[in-house]
């Protein structure tokens, strides 16, 4: 909506003031990152449709509104035969506009309820916990094409963008740097080329990747730049390099080991069509750096890592809009990273290399067993499509599935499950089914189940289950 009356006026200082004085939430007890996953899950489902910000038409506008959602997971996770999860989250937000969206202010606050039943938690004595209000985004963005135009200017033919606050960042594809980051962002497009420019660190309250440290916050420095050509008509290639340097302080210093991850990245990669209907994307990226290993305080290991994605998906030509797709996904492994693909503690203890692959990106890799992306290779086979396109009330609902197989890089190495205690290669495979619907323009529903099914690498071959049901209100 835009600005109309002085009643507007006083919703919108309401949210901004409400986003702007939120407080950070402490730092918890490490979870599993299967659990991260599954909770990334839910916020990958509503991204997009939070995201979308009303076009810039005139000098001055203003937009406010918010989210409520409610979501159930019920799962295993290997250690309890089964949680229960109830999460309820409220997100107010504000966007203002000046000169035709040459200048765009936008803060976002999150007020999260999780309601665990008794004796689920990961947490001691707390079967329920509030989070918030929190600042989920906030930044300052300048369009110099939008402002030249604004002041009736012609075309510049190049342009600049820049942007400082809190806001979701993506490298390449996402395999390598997928995060929300406390950030400068400036992007410089000329012709065909556009080069995008990062200099950024973690949310203090988000929960690092080593969970055998104790840091009071996570602080981890990003320096980084893109490039990616526009020229060709169905193909968007890209290369970048990455920086990320370890800043963490940890409330109880070990005194037999030293935590500390620097890692560099090199990722060229590419989107785009093949023929008419058939997507792809790729990224290929190499990883070095230094890190202490297991008992570890004078001499740092060498980072030698690598991983690729590919994938590929057909949309067909029919009103169900069926599509089908696959994807292979890879991270290296470390032989000597026998109890954790990603902690110092228990991590490498013999020699001074180590080829285990950690980055900060995210892909889909099941609902269920949700590994990280470390000495893996996952395979995964998917579907869907809309079975009603011409009734009323159904043309929103979307129905799938997604299949997974799940094999290690280096067997005798672990995976970030730490119940895969077998040295052998296979993991095992999933399925998982999904239902999403659009019931009207402000409600959407989901529903999504997943099956693990444990290999030879566990002990256990107790099959694990995930499900989870929700519902999204926009007002």
């Amino acid at each position: 909506m835009t600005l109309q009356s002085a009643g507007n006026w006083r919703v919108l200082w309401l949210a901004m003031v409400t986003s702007c004085w939120a407080t950070i939430a402490l730092a918890q007890q490490p979870e599993p990152d299967a659990f991260l996953n599954q909770q990334r899950v839910i916020t990958d489902m509503i991204r997009a449709e939070r995201e979308k910000l009303a076009p810039a038409t005139q000098r001055v506008e203003l937009d406010y509104g918010g989210y409520l959602s409610f979501y159930t997971l019920l799962y295993d996770d290997g250690i309890e035969s089964s949680r229960t999860l109830r999460r309820t989250d409220l997100r107010l937000w504000s966007r203002l506009s000046l000169d035709r969206g040459a200048h765009e202010f936008y803060v976002r606050s999150r007020l999260s309820y999780l309601d665990y039943n008794g004796g689920d938690q990961f947490e001691i004595d707390e079967e329920n916990d509030t989070e918030g209000m929190n600042l989920e985004r906030g930044f300052y963005k300048f369009d110099l094409a939008r402002a030249n135009a604004a002041y009736g200017g012609g075309s510049l033919g190049y342009n600049v963008e820049f942007k400082v606050g809190r806001d979701f960042t993506e490298f390449g594809t996402g395999y390598v740097l997928s995060t929300p980051l406390d950030q400068v962002w400036i992007r410089g497009t000329y012709r065909d080329v556009q080069v995008t420019g990062l200099f950024g660190r973690t949310i203090g309250s988000s929960q690092d990747f080593d969970l055998s440290r104790n840091p009071e916050r996570t602080r981890r420095n990003f320096a980084g730049a893109e490039v990616r050509y526009t020229g060709f008509e169905r193909h968007r290639p890209f290369a970048y390099v990455l920086w990320q340097d370890d800043q963490i302080s940890d409330n109880v210093p070990g005194w037999l080991q030293n935590y500390e991850y620097d890692s560099f990245y090199v990722g060229v990669g590419s989107l785009g069509e093949i023929v008419p209907n058939l997507s792809y994307s790729t990224e290929w990226v190499f990883q070095t750096g230094r890190s202490y290993g297991d008992r570890r305080t004078q001499r740092k290991n060498r980072i030698n890592a690598w991983a690729w994605d590919i994938e590929l998906e057909y949309l067909f030509d029919h009103p169900m809009r069926p599509r089908v797709g696959v994807e292979y996904m890879f991270a290296s492994g470390e032989d000597d990273r026998v109890d954790s693909p990603t902690d110092s503690l228990g991590g490498v203890s013999r020699g001074l290399r180590d080829e285990s692959f950690i980055g900060f990106g995210y892909r889909d890799t099941g609902l269920s067993f949700a590994p990280r992306l470390s000495n893996i290779h996952i395979w995964r086979m998917g579907a869907s499509f809309f079975p009603f396109p011409d009734h009323e009330r159904l043309r929103g609902l979307e129905l799938g599935t997604n299949w997974f197989l799940y094999y290690k890089h280096r067997h005798r190495a672990a995976v970030s499950d730490p119940l895969a205690t077998v040295p052998s290669g296979y993991l095992g495979w999933e399925m998982d089914y999904f239902a999403n619907w659009q019931v009207s323009s402000d409600l959407s529903a989901t529903a999504r189940l997943g099956t693990f099914f444990p290999g030879r690498a566990f002990e256990d071959q107790t099959t694990r289950t995930f499900l989870l049901v929700g519902m999204t209100w926009s007002f």
